[in-house]
């Protein structure tokens, strides 16, 4: 509840909370009480006429002190790792039990729980009796706590993040955060862009070697050293004995040096790297997936550039991955549920980048993948759709032309004058034009939401509202038609309400199971949806997931729906709204309008919130969400 409070600065309802997390309002006024009980300083959360809003103590609430018994797991498996990593001869299942004050059956569960973060961070398990013991190199055992500390992150913005990164080393909050601070000014000094989104991650990365190094496992001191990144290892050796009192060895420096440039500069900035061509085998993946990308989404990519700038930052992305470097990107959410379109052209990317170099892609790294794609889009398509506007300017004929000329000049490409009026009293009825710009008073009982009123002589303020009325038409346009298509795209029977399926997989083998039935899909269209499922999560809003398959393949453009009014856990999130959509060939251009208008739609909460409790089958469901295009009354 935290984490969605401080995720969205306005205020959310008590019912939204309930319904988001599964509990009753009840439980969320308790959890506000226990939050603002454990708040430092004034309450974490405030609450008012319109629900909960966080307040600027939210990011230092210890979520520990909460609730001390979600915690205990946290602290336990911290406890454990720690024993198992800095243990020559294992830890004895029944010992660590007695330690910690919890039964041996509580011990098997917590090495079950890392157990995946063991064998990912390719270190050997051995067991002998009760004795448990992690074999691997040193690298090994830092990324196995790297790996750790990320599954026990709190989902509730980068300064709740940081101080969860920070509980693994023993560390404070405070520290941790101004090592972040100090290495991204040093690297700056030095002429480096800095993508100051994965400064955290690094920055963890620093503590563990300090941890390490002061529990006796440094890393060895490399053959050969670079006096090119020199500078760098020094002031990373700085930051270190400043920030956490650790004089790092000669192999810990070099090892995090390189960790800094392949996770925080941009490689076309730094000077070693300028005029250097990636790997040719990445370059031709990239050059690919991207020719693929466009030609499948018809988007206007101005690919050489991107090609080259992709690839570098794919050629780093891989030897994060192989490092382990599990960066966060703060913007994946917003930008799944701003440019869905674009993240799922990410998507496809990195689908056919993790075929091509046998790299598995974290969603994080899709996002950085979406923000490169995005920034070589030739043109927005919205700003293509140019809204008709009518000109009624009574008065002397060049004053007319002069405000004309003037509308043009600040609405090039956004507004198109196509009628013009010199009348005092025209006939406003009979505009055909999207707006209607007017230097006159518009009568009483005219369309307001058509109409502008604007000086003769036109200022910045005036023409920052014709763009505002104008980006109003354009998305009644979208909505609009997607009105006009959605009774074509439900298929009679593929409803569900509250579902008993317990996973994302289920409920989409469940509505697809409701297309095959209708000829729409085949087994192996479900298959690729699940496919796409695994490779990112498929919620695109708080409230709205839109499973499909990255193929075309379906007999026609079709949706499946499924309701939930307690919500459905959904990988990270838990949504309200399952719409699994099939797609055909012949309807292409519906994916852009599907994807885009539908996830707007739901990207208000409270829009959410009224389809389930008025959804009770797919004609109410269609009802609503027509209700909803339209502009019908909101709910409060």
């Amino acid at each position: 509840m935290l984490g969605i409070l401080m995720r969205r600065s306005d205020w959310v309802t008590a019912a939204y909370l309930a319904d988001h997390l599964g509990v009753t309002p009840r439980s969320v006024r308790s959890y506000v009480t226990a939050i603002n009980r454990s708040a430092p300083s004034g309450d974490a959360i405030e609450s008012g006429p319109l629900g909960y809003r966080a307040t600027p103590s939210a990011a230092h609430v210890e979520l520990g002190d909460a609730d001390s018994a979600r915690d205990a797991p946290r602290e336990r498996v911290r406890a454990l790792a720690r024993q198992l990593l800095s243990s020559d001869h294992g830890v004895d299942v029944f010992e660590a039990a007695l330690e910690l004050h919890v039964s041996p059956g509580t011990i098997e569960a917590d090495l079950r729980r890392i157990r995946s973060a063991l064998i990912a961070a390719d270190l050997e398990v051995r067991r002998e009796a009760a004795v448990v013991s992690i074999e691997g190199s040193e690298l090994a055992k830092r990324r196995f706590v790297s790996r750790l500390a990320h599954d026990h992150t709190e989902d509730g913005g980068e300064q709740l993040a940081a101080q969860r990164l920070a509980e693994w080393t023993g560390l404070e909050a405070a520290a941790f955060a101004g090592a972040g601070r100090e290495l991204i000014d040093a690297l700056s000094a030095r002429g480096y862009a800095v993508n100051e989104l994965a400064v955290a991650d690094v920055v963890l990365h620093v503590a563990i070697a300090a941890d390490r190094t002061a529990q006796g496992h440094p890393l060895p001191a490399p053959e050969s050293s670079s006096t090119e990144r020199a500078p760098l290892a020094a002031a990373i050796g700085g930051i270190a004995r400043e920030r956490f009192g650790i004089a790092l060895g000669a192999g810990d420096l070099a090892h995090l040096a390189s960790l800094v440039m392949l996770s925080l500069v941009d490689p076309s900035s730094a000077d070693a790297e300028r005029g250097r061509r990636p790997d040719p085998t990445v370059e031709r993946a990239v050059a690919s997936a991207v020719a693929r990308v466009a030609a499948t989404y018809g988007a206007d990519l101005v690919q050489d550039p991107l090609v080259a700038r992709l690839a570098l930052h794919v050629e780093n992305l891989v030897r994060r991955v192989e490092e382990q470097l599990l960066s966060r990107n703060p913007m994946t959410r917003s930008i799944k549920a701003a440019s869905p379109l674009v993240f799922e052209m990410a998507v496809q990317v990195a689908s056919d980048l993790s075929r091509d170099l046998g790299t598995s892609i974290p969603d994080d790294e899709i996002t950085d993948i979406a923000m490169h794609l995005g920034s070589a889009l030739e043109l927005d398509r919205e700003a293509r759709a140019v809204v008709t506007a009518a000109l009624v300017c009574p008065g002397i004929d060049e004053m007319r032309r002069q405000l004309e000329r003037s509308i043009r000049a600040a609405l090039a490409g956004d507004i198109e004058i196509v009628e013009r009026s010199t009348r005092y009293d025209p006939d406003w009825s009979a505009f055909g034009a999207d707006l209607v710009l007017t230097t006159i008073e518009p009568p009483a009982n005219g369309a307001s939401e058509r109409i502008v009123q604007i000086p003769p002589f036109l200022l910045e303020r005036d023409a920052a509202r014709i763009a505002e009325a104008a980006q109003r038409v354009r998305r009644q346009h979208r909505l609009t038609q997607l009105r006009e298509e959605i009774e074509r795209w439900f298929v009679p029977g593929a409803f569900v309400r509250n579902p008993a399926e317990a996973s994302a997989e289920q409920i989409i083998r469940t509505l697809g199971g409701s297309l095959i039935d209708a000829g729409i899909v085949d087994e192996h269209y479900i298959a690729s949806a699940l496919e796409r499922e695994a490779l990112s999560s498929t919620a695109f809003t708080e409230s709205l997931a839109v499973p499909h398959a990255m193929t075309t393949s379906a007999e026609r453009t079709a949706i499946a729906v499924a309701v939930a009014e307690h919500g459905i856990e959904w990988g990270d999130d838990r949504v309200s709204v399952v719409a699994l959509v099939a797609f055909s060939e012949s309807d292409r251009p519906a994916f852009q309008t599907v994807f885009e208008q539908f996830v707007d739609v739901f990207a208000d909460p409270s829009n959410a919130r009224r389809i389930t409790r008025r959804a009770a089958d797919l004609p109410t469901f269609v009802t609503e969400l027509a209700a909803l295009i339209e502009g019908d009354e909101r709910v409060r």
